[in-house]
């Protein structure tokens, strides 16, 4: 059972449900070891509006009891407060806590061994927060539950990595909060989440903060004070680093492979390029966990929440991608 994936709803209320069926239902992952922890009474409202295809759904107790063949979900029940009263597309802090306590209990799987990796879809942090659990997101909540210090958001595609100093904050906060052990800090997670996942040299490449990566102090003196020198710091200790890089230039490159990631210094320089280079099969992972943590990268999208519309192929990617690393 160690080589199980287990699956988390995310907001209930979005397109978090349809997705995991859809991705489950056909293709290589029909049969896949995976287990769903989500509301089980959610999945049979959504399957009985015949909006995804139909699979049959599997209520478990623990991951000892999955069966995986073909056409089935296993699910681990995590039920609502009141499953009748969600409404998709909405913000409703049961569907918030929900949200919670299934990353809650496939962290704890994941840490005890019964579980090799957890794939998230997603959740809305509005309904997070009126919930009772005031975490920026995924990434900040797994670190809480873990007790992990050392970590970053990467977003992931085949051609193109992405790892950021800073995420779910201000821009005036970045500028006033950015700091070299921060920046050092980050480069160490890329490098060894890189090595984890097959990479045996890294190339690691640092994008500015200001326009030019500042022109030699002419648009901001960051690169100058901050950045350049923890880059020398990680050189120094044999990390194949690059930069301070201008921020309109590097993310083509590592496209083009001239380097294996991209260390971004906020949350858009990083996923903008991303997204548009890769917005249907981009995976975000929470590098630097015990475990393995991917997830589909987007939104609830409950302006389409159980309409059959949602593309399924992050998540399904996300899903993959966990089983592809800890086979490896």
């Amino acid at each position: 059972m160690t080589n199980v994936i287990a699956v988390t709803m995310g907001d209930p209320a979005g397109i978090g449900p349809e997705i995991i069926i859809k991705s489950l239902v056909e293709g290589e992952l029909s049969g896949a070891p995976v287990v769903v922890i989500g509301c089980a009474q959610t999945f049979r409202r959504i399957l009985a509006l015949n909006v995804t295809p139909q699979i049959e759904m599997r209520v478990i107790s623990q991951v000892a009891e999955a069966q995986f063949a073909p056409g089935v979900m296993n699910v681990l029940d995590e039920p609502l407060a009141d499953p009748e009263a969600l409404v998709p597309g909405e913000v409703q802090a049961q569907a918030g806590d929900l949200a919670y306590r299934c990353v809650r209990r496939a962290t704890a799987l994941a840490m005890a061994g019964e579980v090799k990796a957890i794939a998230t879809a997603p959740l809305n942090k509005e309904a997070l927060h009126l919930g009772g659990h005031n975490y920026p997101g995924h990434t900040e909540l797994l670190a809480k539950l873990t007790n992990t210090s050392d970590y970053a958001m990467v977003l992931y595609t085949d051609k193109l990595k992405v790892i950021h100093v800073t995420t779910h904050i201000a821009l005036r906060k970045f500028l006033d909060t950015l700091n070299q052990e921060r920046v050092k800090t980050v480069i160490r997670v890329a490098d060894h989440f890189l090595k984890r996942v097959g990479f045996a040299s890294p190339r690691i490449a640092v994008a500015g903060v200001n326009p030019h990566a500042g022109e030699n102090g002419l648009f901001g003196d960051e690169e100058i004070t901050i950045v350049g020198p923890a880059i020398e710091a990680m050189k120094a200790e044999g990390l194949n680093v690059y930069g301070p890089c201008p921020p309109d230039t590097v993310f083509m490159q590592c496209h083009e492979g001239m380097y294996d990631i991209v260390v971004a210094m906020y949350h858009d320089q990083g996923h903008i390029p991303l997204k548009l280079l890769g917005f249907y099969d981009g995976v975000n992972i929470t590098a630097g966990l015990p475990f393995i943590r991917t997830s589909a990268d987007h939104g609830t999208a409950f302006n389409i929440a159980w309409t059959g519309k949602a593309n399924p192929e992050s998540m399904a990617v996300s899903i993959k991608l966990a089983m592809q690393i800890t086979r490896e």
